[in-house]
C-alpha cells in the first residue's frame, strides 16, 4: 500500500463533527419526504426519473469537482452548495407541490451532493491513516445521530401541516449550518494543484484494483440506499401507515448507524482490518433486505425491527468502505475522492432506471426489496477479493 504524508488535526475535526451533526439532521428532515413530494406533484408513484435526472447532473459535477476545488478551494465550494440550498428551500417553502417544485427539489438534491463531497474532502485534510477507521466512525456516528431524529420531525410536520412546513424547518437549519461552517472552515480553503481531465481520472482509478473493488461495494451500498429511500416511504404509506407511524419506524431503523459505526471503525483499526467485516456485512444486508419482501404485517413494531435489521449491515458497510478507501489515499487526492463519491449518483441513476422499468412491467413496489437484496449480495465477490489493510494488531507483529 502506498505511503503518504498526512497530519491529524483534532480541533478542526471536532468543529467538522458539529457541522456534520447539523447536516445529518437537516438532510434527514427532507430526504424521506422527497419521493412523496414528487409523487404528489407529478401524480405518479414511479418517481425514479426525477432522481435519475438529478444524479446524472451530480455524476457530471463529481467527475469534474476537483477542477472546481483547484480554482476556488474546498471551503468556498462547500459554502456555495449551502447557500444554494438555502435559496432553494426558501422558494419551496412558499409554493405548493408542482412542476416548478419538482425542478427545485431536484436542484436541492444536486446542491446537497456537492455539500457532502466538499465536507468529505475537508475532513480528509484533517485525518491520518492510523486513525482513519476511528475518525470516519466518529464522523458517521455524529452525522447519523443528527440523522436519527430527522424522519420523526419531518413526518410529524408533514402529517400535521404539510410540505411547506418541512421546507421552512430545513431553511432554518441550513442557515445554522452556514453560520457554523463559516466559523469552522474559514481558514481551511486548501486548493488542489494538479490539473486532471475526466479520462485521466478514470485511468488513474482503474489502475488501482482495490480502489475499484471498494468502489463497487460503495456502489452497492448507495444502490440499497437509493431504492429504500425512494420506495419504502411510498410502500409504507400505501400499506396504511400514517406519516407519524412512518416517522417512528424510520427513527428505529436508523439506530444502527449511531450505535455501530464507531465501534466497527475502532475494530477495523485495532483488531481485524476491513475485509472480513465487509464480507459479514454484505451477507447480513443482502439476506435481511430480501426477507422484507415476505413481511405481510401492518404493525409498526414488525416493520421497525425488519428495517432495523437491514441497516445493521448497511451501517457497517458505510464505515468500512470509507475506512478502507481513505487508508489508501490522502487529502491531496481530491480527484480520487471525487471518483469514489461518484458511486452515489451512479447508483441512484442505475437504481431508479432499473426499478422504473421493473415497476412498469410488474407494477409492485414490493419487488424493489427482492431486487435490492439480490444486487447487494453481488458485492460479496469484490469484498472477498480485496487486499486487506493491516490493522494495528497485525502491524505490531511485523
Amino acid at each position: 500500500m502506498k505511503k503518504h504524508a498526512e497530519k491529524f488535526d483534532k480541533r478542526h475535526l471536532e468543529m467538522s463533527s458539529f457541522v456534520s451533526f447539523l447536516m445529518g439532521f437537516t438532510q434527514a428532515v427532507t430526504i424521506y419526504i422527497m419521493s412523496s413530494y414528487f409523487k404528489e406533484a407529478a401524480g405518479t408513484e414511479n418517481v425514479g426519473v426525477f432522481y435519475a435526472l438529478s444524479y446524472l447532473v451530480v455524476l457530471y459535477i463529481l467527475l469534474n469537482f476537483h477542477q472546481v476545488v483547484r480554482k476556488i478551494g474546498k471551503s468556498n465550494a462547500y459554502y456555495f452548495a449551502v447557500i444554494a440550498k438555502i435559496i432553494i428551500v426558501t422558494v419551496l417553502s412558499i409554493i405548493n407541490p408542482s412542476l416548478p417544485g419538482i425542478f427545485l427539489l431536484m436542484l436541492y438534491i444536486i446542491a446537497g451532493a456537492i455539500e457532502w463531497l466538499a465536507l468529505d474532502i475537508i475532513i480528509e485534510s484533517f485525518s491520518a491513516d492510523a486513525v482513519s477507521g476511528r475518525v470516519r466512525g466518529a464522523h458517521l456516528t455524529i452525522l447519523n445521530a443528527g440523522f436519527l431524529f430527522g424522519p420523526f420531525v419531518s413526518t410529524y410536520l408533514l402529517d400535521k401541516i404539510g410540505f411547506q412546513s418541512v421546507f421552512i424547518f430545513s431553511l432554518i437549519f441550513n442557515c445554522f449550518i452556514l453560520i457554523f461552517a463559516l466559523i469552522a472552515f474559514r481558514k481551511v480553503n486548501h486548493r488542489f494543484e494538479k490539473k486532471m481531465g475526466v479520462r485521466d481520472l478514470l485511468r488513474k482509478s482503474m489502475a488501482r484494483p482495490n480502489v475499484m473493488r471498494v468502489y463497487y461495494i460503495s456502489f452497492i451500498l448507495e444502490f440499497f440506499f437509493a431504492l429504500m429511500i425512494i420506495y419504502t416511504p411510498i410502500y409504507l404509506n400505501d400499506l396504511g401507515f400514517s406519516w407519524k407511524e412512518i416517522g417512528y419506524i424510520f427513527t428505529a431503523m436508523l439506530v444502527p448507524f449511531v450505535i455501530l459505526q464507531y465501534p466497527v471503525g475502532f475494530l477495523a483499526d485495532k483488531k481485524l482490518g476491513e475485509k472480513e467485516l465487509l464480507i459479514f456485512s454484505v451477507i447480513i444486508m443482502g439476506i435481511s433486505t430480501i426477507a422484507v419482501y415476505f413481511i405481510e404485517s401492518k404493525t409498526v413494531a414488525v416493520w421497525a425491527i425488519a428495517l432495523f435489521a437491514t441497516r445493521i449491515g448497511a451501517a457497517m458497510i458505510e464505515i468500512l468502505r470509507d475506512s478502507y478507501f481513505y487508508k489508501r489515499i490522502d487529502g491531496r487526492d481530491v480527484d480520487m475522492i471525487d471518483f469514489f463519491r461518484t458511486a452515489m449518483p451512479t447508483a441512484y441513476i442505475a437504481a431508479t432506471i432499473l426499478s422504473s422499468i421493473l415497476l412498469f412491467i410488474m407494477p409492485s413496489i414490493k419487488l424493489a426489496f427482492i431486487l435490492t437484496g439480490v444486487i447487494v449480495l453481488s458485492a460479496l465477490y469484490p469484498a472477498i477479493k480485496l487486499a486487506d489493510n493491516k490493522c494495528e494488531k497485525e502491524l505490531e507483529k511485523c
